[in-house]
């Protein structure tokens, strides 16, 4: 009988990460680095289209989404900075309380942000054959709304729905969010007056601190002080409607303590939760199945996605990463990277992905004429 793998968690990696080593040394600049990175992508042979874009945070900063690690990231401005884990969100409703109201707070912008260029020339790359499939890190929705044709693997989830701990069915985050502003109607009264002011209106840090407000990953937004244990949230309907659980509401409908069914959470993977198993496992498949695999905007701080590029690199597969700072392993990655190379067989780059990418589809566009 083969060993039982442990399952894999979400878990954040929050040691200090060295600068990068550009490769190659003409990729220093952002014309540098746009040769580079054509070089590594348009010579994916003998089989074309197998390469595998792997992305983080750092490609929806350019849509105004705050990420962990960049210049202005959480972790590198918000050193006290600790996310929820699983297991505080399944098993405590105070923690609950304190989620789903900076959720409320940060859900508009969420939803006001688009996709941006490096997400529409991930799109080109794909049409150009180029790019076979992605695994995004992120939880935005933007690589599945930017490239439906395209195969992307949510690894970590999306927020786009919940997912009731209970009955497993899924609920829509727009009317959640319908639903937290009924209940809570100071909460939405405030959140009319925050918008009003302009305070959302950024996700650089800095602008937030000034107006009182602390902006996190994912649609977090927090306010020192702010009285959390008086939000309310509401039940899983279908749990409601069948009545096949211990589902207590109060007389608004807000989930009630002492309930013991009907938590609706995040369609997402948090810190502390383990990967769906078929997930996981379709992502081990899509790197094997690539002929090289390009990072980018993300750290690799989180295991789940470190041990992709880790499993590529067991494979003798060209790895390139386009990240601004460190990346965590990157150095063994890039160890025997032979002297001579162009960006053909490795590519470290340390731009941001809405610049280069747009200009590296055009050079591509342009060798294929």
């Amino acid at each position: 009988m083969p060993p039982v793998r442990a399952p894999l968690l979400r878990i954040p990696y929050t040691s200090p990460l060295p600068a990068p080593t550009i490769i190659p040394a003409s990729a220093g600049t952002a014309s540098g680095a746009i040769a580079a990175l054509a070089e590594f992508l348009g010579r994916s042979e003998p089989k074309d289209g197998r390469t595998l874009l792997l992305t983080g945070a750092g490609i929806s900063v350019a849509s105004g989404l705050a990420d962990y690690r960049g210049t202005k990231g959480t972790y590198t401005l918000n050193k006290t900075y600790r996310p929820i884990y699983y297991n505080e969100f399944c098993e405590n409703h105070e923690m609950r309380k304190r989620y789903w109201a900076r959720s409320f707070l940060g859900w508009t912008n969420m939803l006001r942000a688009r996709p941006n260029a490096g997400h529409e020339a991930v799109a080109k790359l794909g049409e150009l054959g180029i790019v076979a499939s992605v695994i995004t890190q992120n939880v935005d929705s933007f690589h599945p709304n930017a490239h439906p044709s395209l195969p992307t693997i949510e690894l970590h989830g999306y927020l786009r729905t919940l997912t009731c701990l209970t009955c497993k069915s899924s609920y829509s985050r727009n009317d959640f969010q319908t639903d937290l502003a009924r209940l809570n109607p100071a909460w939405a009264a405030f959140l009319q007056e925050v918008l009003a002011t302009g305070a959302l209106d950024t996700e650089n840090p800095d602008e937030r601190r000034k107006r009182g407000l602390k902006s996190n990953p994912d649609g977090d937004v927090d306010i020192p002080g702010a009285p959390y244990t008086t939000f309310r949230y509401p039940a899983c309907p279908t749990c409601l409607e069948k009545g096949e659980h211990a589902v207590g509401v109060d007389h608004d409908g807000g989930w009630k303590e002492g309930s013991t069914g009907g938590v609706l959470k995040p369609s997402v993977v948090m810190f502390g939760e383990s990967i769906p198993p078929e997930r996981k496992n379709a992502a081990e498949q899509a790197v094997n199945d690539a002929e090289r695999i390009l990072v980018v905007g993300s750290s690799l701080a989180t295991y789940s996605a470190w041990r992709l590029v880790k499993h590529a690199k067991e494979l003798n597969m060209p790895i390139g990463i386009l990240n601004i700072g460190g990346v965590r392993g990157e150095d063994t990655f890039f160890a025997d990277v032979q002297e001579g190379n162009t960006g053909r067989h490795a590519v470290r780059c340390s731009e941001s992905a809405d610049v280069v990418l747009p200009e590296v589809v055009k050079m591509l566009e342009g060798s294929k004429i």
